[in-house]
């Protein structure tokens, strides 16, 4: 069941990608993250009420909140620097590093949570990184060409390092917790992170510009979240991190398709090669289940 909920979450978080893309064209990312936020948050805790796990609140050990708190704080980081990027750069150059870090994550969940590295998951991690560099070397496309130098590379890679935290920090602190109230909890610490960064940056006062539709396509993409969160620590507890993370990361199958559909980008054949191996590595970390 838990590699069920893990492809659910694959599909909404892809899919999540592309309406933030959609929401943020004019729209200041870390405005956009804080509003996001918002809706996950009232959906996350729609779920604790109705899944009856509030009651389980009061039980929750301290090193439990320590590590969901971390856990969040890491989410935070993660989102504000991916939609940052996003905002920068083309989807097809964002997504494949953001997802490269289930390299990371394989190799935190062998140091930290003493998870077995096969040799089919080191093939797994070569195919991932070769795919990652041959997607991110592809042409530049005008969109791209306008973004502020090589910003959204950094952006990028800062939001891999931060999920790869995100998923070892978050597998630990759901371990003694249900995963829907642990969610909430996380998500409750996005929000707080993400308004203090808004109004550090004095970016509040751009709320009252934000237009009508990017303000539906900012909310659509919050309730994708929220149900790829779900979906995800759902997985994550039930099951393997070395496992729930690169099938989490197949979402760039569905982000690669409606980039298509909706902003025309195309692939080169260097960059659809290296979306075919990222697909069999991820694939391939699926062999000892």
């Amino acid at each position: 069941m838990w590699i069920g909920f893990a492809f659910a979450s694959a599909f909404f978080a892809g899919v999540t990608s592309i309406l933030a893309k959609c929401g943020i064209k004019k729209t200041d990312s870390n405005v956009a993250t804080a509003i996001r936020t918002m809706i996950v948050l009232v959906f996350s805790w729609i779920m604790v009420l109705l899944s009856g796990s509030l009651d389980g609140a009061g039980s929750v050990e301290g090193k439990t909140w320590l590590f969901l708190i971390m856990s969040g704080l890491a989410t935070g980081a993660s989102w504000l620097c991916y939609f940052k990027a996003l905002q920068l750069g083309d989807i097809n150059k964002v997504v494949p590093i953001d997802k490269s870090s289930t390299v990371l994550t394989i190799l935190l969940a062998f140091v930290f949570l003493h998870e077995t590295v096969t040799g089919v998951k080191i093939v797994a991690v070569i195919l991932i990184g070769v795919g990652t560099w041959l997607m991110i070397q592809r042409k530049k496309t005008p969109d791209f060409e306008t973004a502020e130098g090589s910003a959204w590379l950094i952006y990028a890679c800062l939001s891999a390092l931060f999920a790869s935290l995100t998923s070892i920090l978050g597998k630990v602190g759901i371990e003694g917790i249900e995963s829907n109230l642990g969610t909430a909890i996380r998500t409750s610490v996005v929000l707080l992170m993400s308004w203090v960064v808004v109004f550090v940056t004095g970016k509040q006062k751009t709320i009252h510009d934000i237009s009508g539709r990017e303000l539906v396509f900012i909310c659509l993409s919050g309730l994708a979240t929220g149900a790829s969160w779900l979906c995800y620590y759902r997985a994550l507890q039930d099951g393997f991190a070395s496992v729930v993370v690169p099938i989490d990361k197949l979402s760039i199958l569905v982000t690669i398709l409606f980039s298509y559909v909706v902003f025309r980008e195309k692939l080169s054949k260097k960059a659809a090669i290296g979306l075919v191996m990222i697909v069999a590595g991820t694939l391939a970390m699926l062999a000892p289940v």
